[in-house]
């Protein structure tokens, strides 16, 4: 039977085995730079931090063009409610004038008779201000970006072409009125502003042709002309609502004279005067949506660096 003996620490250490002795513990990091190398710690940090970076660029840019979308998104549709409200207002401005020329002015024809004067309120409204708005503003449509610009300068001449020609037919409508019943010329306010409107718009038109589409015309002549170009386009439309809002309140004054002619006076608002004042209102509206829609810079044409070569188009292609 072997008995057990109880040895003391010291004892202990001395019946240990020898490779216990060369035994060592492990060494405990409290920071990082203890357990890697400092080289080695800085190419670690340095290559997290890249990594990071490069991930935030990529959200950040991103984000960045899904806010662009979403911005260009919301302007391109605020764009085309105000184009289709500008079409549905001069679409308005066009009846109006017809109904009130011919269902209580009592037609037309051409034979300096009265009928022949109801041509200039329909003719006017429709070249200088329906035609000439939408004109204007051809340029601003999305769907014409991005596209061979030359058909949509020959389709934006064409456009204030004919509005031009309306006017001009207008004013012939007018003066031959006048000179068949011996009746003066441009003695009204109303007859000063639509001659000087019809006049700044047809050296606009011949202005833009020799300097937009001529192919041997200058460019340094085409800088110098393109911001006057696009002030006056502003101005004549401006010009044109005033003149035509002025024409339809002196012809209200002429016409609605009460006992002496057999109808209702002007006073006491008509009928008639109620289509007349109305169709004031839709000019006028009309015209507030067309310079709504150039003084937009969002809804400018995009002008690719190229063009700058090329042909400037006609009126309001940058404003």
């Amino acid at each position: 039977m072997h008995h057990l003996t109880s040895c003391s620490p010291q004892e202990h250490e001395e019946r240990a085995p020898d490779h216990m002795h060369d035994y060592t513990p492990p060494n405990t990091c409290s920071t990082p730079s203890e357990c890697l190398p400092l080289s080695q710690w800085n190419e670690t940090m340095e290559c997290g931090s890249e990594l990071a970076v490069d991930t935030m660029k990529k959200e950040l840019k991103s984000r960045s063009i899904l806010a662009d979308c979403s911005t260009r998104m919301r302007s391109i549709v605020s764009f085309y409610f105000c184009y289709l409200l500008c079409l549905c207002l001069g679409i308005a401005c066009v009846v109006f004038v017809s109904i009130w020329n011919s269902q209580w002015r009592g037609g037309f024809a051409w034979d300096g008779s009265a009928l022949q004067f109801n041509w200039h309120p329909v003719l006017m409204v429709t070249g200088l201000v329906v035609l000439y708005g939408n004109g204007a503003v051809l340029y601003r449509i999305p769907l014409t970006w991005g596209q061979n610009k030359l058909p949509w300068k020959l389709l934006h001449a064409g456009v204030m072409l004919l509005a031009l020609l309306c006017s001009i037919l207008g004013l012939c409508a007018v003066f031959d009125f006048h000179h068949t019943n011996s009746t003066p010329n441009l003695y009204s306010l109303h007859s000063w502003i639509g001659i000087c409107t019809t006049a700044l718009f047809t050296t606009q038109w011949v202005m833009g042709l020799a300097g937009f589409l001529l192919p041997w015309s200058p460019m340094s002549f085409r800088k110098l002309l393109k911001p006057a170009h696009v002030w006056m386009g502003g101005c004549i439309l401006i010009l044109s609502i005033v003149s035509c809002i002025s024409g339809i309140n002196e012809k209200l004054f002429f016409a609605l004279k009460g006992t002496t002619n057999g109808t209702m006076p002007y006073g006491n608002l008509p009928p008639e005067a109620l289509v007349a004042n109305s169709l004031g209102v839709l000019i006028v509206a009309f015209g507030l949506v067309v310079l709504k829609i150039l003084s937009n810079q969002k809804w400018q044409r995009p002008e690719p660096q190229s063009e700058d070569l090329g042909y400037s188009p006609l009126l309001q292609d940058d404003s």
